[in-house]
């Protein structure tokens, strides 16, 4: 179980292979996680995760294959993998693309499946695990969402709407665990240096995957039910969303 101060001794990542997943589990290992189990699509980058987590100290640490967008095979997943390991203390919903907002736009089956990685998928997972982690009585679910879900902008609203529509299921689905014993943090980051910006310009308050996950573990230990990285980005957003629609749309990409 998460202990006294907060930090928990297994996790469940969806979407191991991810840099912020993989940054979480390094920043958790040194402090008593021992527990690693990384869901993912079979890839070198999915290998080498597992083997950062059993360097850094993790007394378990295995690779299980998860398709995020098979939403068919969650509750089997689920119930294999609670099955097989046992309890966790924490799960990471790390899973999700960027997409290219210029071609989707013009390609819907493009842009739908942008949608059902980083939204429809996610939300079945996370239904499917917040079961098992109901039957446990105890845990945290943390979802990687972003600020591009509070308000869409319009040189990204494909994405900015898959994060918005996983960002609104994450608190009510927060609000229905409520008295279980389960909690859930929702991480709202802004522009992330890493594989998936690159080439990208950096927007203003940029972070990294490693000062993501340094905020994450700190939301987890005070059992934070919103956490933005930086923290400065809550102020800025909620001066955003008041900004007429006019001058919304021209807003810099």
């Amino acid at each position: 179980m998460i202990d006294a101060i907060g930090r928990p001794q297994s996790v469940l990542v969806l979407g191991g292979s991810s840099e912020i997943g993989r940054a979480i589990v390094a920043a958790l290992v040194p402090h008593r996680c021992r527990t690693v189990v990384l869901a993912g699509r079979e890839s070198p980058r999915l290998t080498e995760a597992v083997d950062e987590a059993k360097a850094a100290g993790a007394t378990m640490a295995e690779a299980v294959a998860f398709d995020v967008t098979d939403t068919a095979g969650h509750l089997r997943f689920a119930d294999q993998v609670f099955d097989r390991f046992g309890d966790f203390d924490l799960v990471v919903v790390a899973a999700g693309v960027l997409g290219d907002q210029e071609a989707d736009e013009r390609d819907p089956v493009a842009a739908a499946s942008v949608v059902t990685t980083n939204f429809t998928g996610p939300a079945s997972a996370m239904l499917a695990v917040a079961g098992r982690m109901r039957n446990q009585g105890h845990g945290r679910l943390v979802v990687l969402s972003s600020v591009a879900g509070v308000r869409a902008r319009r040189a990204n609203f494909i994405y900015g709407s898959s994060k918005a529509g996983l960002d609104a299921f994450s608190q009510g689905l927060a609000d229905a665990l409520d008295g279980t014993g389960v909690g859930v943090t929702i991480v709202r980051p802004g522009f992330v240096v890493g594989r998936m910006t690159t080439g990208m310009t950096p927007a203003p308050f940029a972070t990294t995957p490693e000062a993501v996950a340094d905020a994450v573990v700190r939301g987890v230990a005070a059992g934070s039910a919103v956490v933005y990285v930086p923290p400065l980005l809550r102020w800025v957003f909620a001066a955003m969303r008041l900004l007429p629609g006019a001058l919304w749309r021209r807003m810099p990409g």
